[in-house]
């Protein structure tokens, strides 16, 4: 190693590479420090409004025969509620702290994306805000959180209540989508040198697994609230079933992304407790690979569930046996953490500090809700109860006691890191117990209630039911759960501000966050260290002073611009640097370009609409075409005697990474599509439909030719010399196959008449989006070619070779479905 610089200069030349701009300008900020805190801000906000539209459910079920709210208004807080807190507060919580964490404990200096990352955050906020301004001015939607159809349908909402659910969520989720991209990216490619799979903290496996559980999950109900919304505006009838249509496709595709969100939300909570647990054990994970394969193992069981939601809708009965299996078998997952978790605490020497009062009321309560999870995967117990208060408690059981509890812990466990002061033991210990009593007051006696028959949903009951002592129960014990919130909200709040200042790893922790002063500098690291441990800090106690010192990885003085590591996949091999991008307004810009497009829709001006969608494609290509090299990426000094290529000119760069990734989510938005053509096709009551599209046989020929040759030019390989004839072939083969599906729509008189019809516009539909974004990503390379000639790499053309490859072969499955529909019984 050769003589570190001055501390001082590097940190000072570090910072003001890295800080991100101050007052009304931080707004441009892309920083994920920024972002985290972002996230986490907003869901608490939204927390507290979710919290107390409980408080006035369960003011209105305190007693029989209340008249403290009508139906409509009761039906509407009951959908508010569950809204907020499934899409606006757990989610958005947990990527907050995975935005704020994972760089610091894989030892990078930021996501994968800044620029993604805040445009995540816009869409979330403005997400929200729909949602929020729809319930001030008396417009919430109330058909449910789940809002089934035909209760959700025109017929029986009119108005824009339900297009407001509609709107709001999807583009919520869009954040959702935009942040599972970002983390997998990073995950996978921005680790310390040396920080292989099997030395990866097991948060970040955690979080893997949820980013790409969001990734296939999310798309289902994205595709139902498009279909929903469609038919809405439009009269296309998909859930129609006089006209071809089954009420029963948006339970199935709502509950294809429900069940999971169960796992996606309790999984990140569950990584915190496996962080926690070893820390204040003292001793590291026990069965930590028992572990990772575990939360794969539930990853992929919690897709084989969502059935688990509808035994009572006529399912088959042997697919109600499957199901229930599935049900039962995702224990085993559970179970194996949990005994991992004791197993740690028992060979440990455990430290009785205020994060574990959290956690161990997390294992009482969470053990509970597994208890009531494996009843209700019983078919005969679950027709019993379902629809009534039992499956509420269940599932509060289950949500509050698996993320919420491990949600507090985290925060006092962070709290340090967060703001640099330490908690106080006193006042957040007297907020447990009022929530811990509290939460069990008021969900243990709704078990009761369930089993006695009181429904869901219901906004009062009769006096002779013999409700009332366990409602006036659980409604005291909801403000007594509310005092203990309020009283955590004021504890993190003071503590945060006036606590005792906390020196560096207060909680003598052996994760690489606790490697950095304490509040963390806006570059994490002044040099990326190697890493030989799951546990480094335990491993090299003085790792943080070699860090600080700047004689490890990328510690050049002064930094030529905001660089970071991109390692091997597998191995934690450095392979080249990143040069992430600085502060910059274009998220905001296509965040409101985005909102302007779905205001648009829900006000019913599609010209306006298309208008802010065309605004959106432009700012995203400016986007793009500022991020992109002007000329061959230099080569870099990351550590005395290794150099490595610019991130841009190596394979395998984070770019492709977030394209696959893309890709994934969009390949299950088209899996959803075609489970649901064939779902009417083979079960709704009214086919087949009147008449068939029937192409002719010359454009059938063409389209497939098209499609085959976009295909063919993905596959022919990112060679520069000849890039420009791959590109222009391929973006005439994605003009030619969209002028035939603009005939083939010509083709579809009146979709509203039948549900296959309707479909058919669908599909044509996403095949024209990605024809068309294909043919602007090839005159975009062109462009490129022609303006920075010497500019173009590999990687580059590889990324779009991705998506090119992917349009050809989507556009040929959909092809084939069109076909064999005609066919199908």
């Amino acid at each position: 190693m050769t003589e570190a610089p001055d501390t001082r200069t590097l940190h000072e030349a570090l910072d003001a590479h890295w800080r991100s701009p101050s007052g009304w300008r931080g707004m441009s900020a892309v920083n994920h420090t920024a972002m985290g805190r972002r996230f986490m801000a907003a869901a608490l906000c939204f927390f507290l409004v979710g919290g107390v539209l409980a408080m006035l459910i369960r003011a209105q079920l305190a007693t029989s025969h209340s008249g403290y709210l009508d139906s409509e208004l009761y039906s509407q807080i009951f959908t508010m509620h569950g809204t907020v807190m499934m899409f606006l507060f757990a989610i958005p919580m947990l990527e907050g702290f995975a935005f704020y964490l994972l760089p610091k404990m894989l030892g990078a200096r930021d996501l994968a994306f800044p620029r993604l990352g805040a445009y995540a955050w816009w869409c979330y906020l403005f997400g929200g805000l729909i949602l929020m301004a729809g319930m001030a001015l008396g417009l919430a939607p109330s058909s449910g959180w789940f809002m089934y159809t035909p209760l959700a349908g025109s017929r029986y909402t009119p108005g824009i209540n339900s297009d407001i659910w509609l709107i709001g969520v999807t583009f919520a989720e869009i954040s959702a989508l935009c942040g599972a991209v970002e983390l997998i990216a990073t995950i996978l490619k921005m680790r310390a040198p040396g920080m292989s799979l099997a030395r990866m903290p097991v948060f970040a496996w955690y979080m893997l697994v949820t980013a790409g559980m969001i990734l296939v999950g999310f798309p289902p109900l994205i595709l139902g609230s498009i279909l929903l919304e469609l038919e809405r505006a439009f009269g296309l009838p998909f859930f129609t079933v006089e006209l071809g249509g089954d009420n029963l496709l948006w339970q199935h595709l709502f509950w294809m992304f429900g069940h999971p969100e169960v796992y996606i939300i309790f999984l990140p909570a569950a990584g915190m407790v496996s962080t926690l647990v070893p820390t204040f054990a003292r001793h590291p994970l026990v069965g930590h690979a028992w572990v990772v394969n575990a939360v794969v193992a539930m990853g992929f069981l919690s897709f084989g569930l969502w059935v688990h939601h509808m035994f009572t809708v006529g399912i088959p009965q042997l697919s109600l046996a499957l199901f229930s299996a599935a049900s039962m078998l995702v224990a085993l997952p559970t179970a194996i953490q949990f005994f991992a978790w004791i197993a740690t605490l028992w060979s440990g020497r455990v430290r009785l500090r205020l994060p574990m009062l959290y956690l161990g009321g997390f294992l009482v309560i969470f053990v509970l809700g597994g208890l009531t999870g494996v009843m209700v995967a019983l078919v005969p117990f679950n027709v019993q109860v379902h629809d009534t208060h039992f499956v509420v408690a269940h599932m509060h059981y289950v949500l509050i006691g698996g993320a919420v509890f491990p949600l507090m812990a985290a925060a006092y466990y962070w709290m340090p890191h967060l703001s640099g002061r330490m908690p106080s033991a006193r006042l957040g210990s007297a907020a447990f117990w009022f929530v811990f009593v509290g939460f069990n007051l008021t969900f243990l006696p709704m078990h009761l209630t369930g089993l006695l028959g009181m429904p869901r949903r219901i906004f009062t009951y009769a006096a002779d039911t013999g409700w009332d002592t366990l409602n006036l129960l659980s409604s005291l014990g909801g403000f007594i759960q509310a005092i203990g919130f309020g009283l955590f909200l004021i504890d993190i709040v003071l503590h945060a501000r006036k606590g005792g200042v906390a020196r560096r790893n207060p909680w003598h922790a052996g994760t690489l966050e606790w490697a950095m002063p304490m509040p963390p500098p806006s570059y994490n690291f002044a040099s990326i260290p190697d890493v030989g441990s799951r546990y480094p800090l335990w491993e090299d106690p003085a790792l943080g002073d070699k860090i600080e010192e700047g004689r490890l990885w990328l510690a050049a003085c002064p930094p030529p611009t905001r660089q970071t590591l991109s390692v091997d996949v597998v191995t934690g091999e450095p392979r080249s640097v990143i040069h992430l991008p600085g502060p910059t307004w274009m998220p905001l810009y296509a965040g409101i370009a985005t909102g302007a497009f779905f205001l648009a829709v829900l006000l019913k001006a599609y010209a306006a609409a298309l208008a802010a969608a065309a605004i959106a494609v432009l700012l995203f290509a400016c986007w793009v075409w500022q991020l992109a090299p002007k000329g061959r990426p230099p080569r870099v000094d990351a550590s005395p005697g290794v150099d490595l290529p610019g991130h841009w000119a190596a394979g395998g760069s984070p770019g492709w990474w977030g394209m696959a990734c893309t890709l994934a989510a969009n390949a299950t938005l088209l899996a959803s599509l075609v489970f649901g053509s064939l779902f009417l096709s083979l079960y709704a009551p009214n086919w087949p439909p009147p008449k068939w599209l029937e192409p002719a046989p010359w454009a059938v020929a063409t389209l497939g030719i098209a499609l085959a040759g976009l295909v063919a030019a993905a596959l022919a390989g990112p060679a520069r010399n000849r890039a420009a004839a791959l590109q222009t072939a391929a973006a005439a083969c994605a003009a030619t196959a969209l002028g035939i599906i603009v005939l083939l729509v010509r083709q579809l008189d009146s979709p509203g008449q039948h549900a296959y019809l309707a479909l058919m516009l669908v599909v044509l539909v996403y095949m024209a989006i990605h024809l068309g974004v294909a043919l602007l990503m090839c005159l975009y390379a062109l462009c490129r070619r022609a303006v920075h000639p010497a500019a173009i790499c590999d990687e580059e053309l590889r990324v779009q070779a991705l998506w090119s490859g992917y349009t050809g072969l989507s556009g040929l499955a959909l092809l084939g479905l069109m076909l064999f529909l005609p066919g199908s019984p």
